[in-house]
């Protein structure tokens, strides 16, 4: 049996809405700032911008790789979870901290509530069988979810 963290990748339109939402963000054209973490691609080393959906929690804040085999989860790994966080004009270097899988329980069955269209991608992608916290904690040790620190 194939392992779904190397093969559940982003749906192929995800790229053009991802590029469609940075162009509106650069325009000045959606309604509050988009976080984008930008992380040194694994062979380029070039800088790879990607939006994410941040969630604070008690205090804390963190990211859900909802396709387990995107480059940007690969890409962060590759990094030692070294990354700039830009939300607005607001840059910060942060770290991503893989969580356990009994850490990334919780976060996860938050995440229908914090991103019911993502969640609902993830389900169309066959990641996740529906868009209820249930669903999303059986994903655990599937869908990393990481941590973000400031970064020394």
């Amino acid at each position: 049996m194939t392992d779904p963290r190397t093969t559940i990748g982003p749906p192929p339109w995800l790229k053009d809405l991802n590029a469609d939402l940075m162009r509106r963000q650069e325009a000045g054209s959606l309604p509050h700032p988009l976080p984008v973490l930008v992380v040194a691609g694994r062979r380029s080393g070039l800088p790879r911008p990607t939006p994410l959906t941040v969630h604070e929690r008690a205090g804390e804040r963190f990211v859900l790789g909802g396709f387990p085999a995107a480059d940007w989860i690969r890409n962060v790994r590759a990094a030692g979870g070294h990354a700039l966080l830009v939300t607005g004009a607001v840059e910060e270097r942060v770290r991503l901290v893989e969580l356990s899988p009994a850490d990334a329980e919780p976060v996860l069955r938050d995440w229908p509530q914090v991103s019911p269209d993502g969640v609902g991608m993830m389900r169309d992608a066959g990641v996740v069988a529906d868009v209820t916290p249930e669903a999303l904690a059986e994903a655990v040790g599937i869908c990393p979810v990481f941590r973000v620190e400031k970064d020394a």
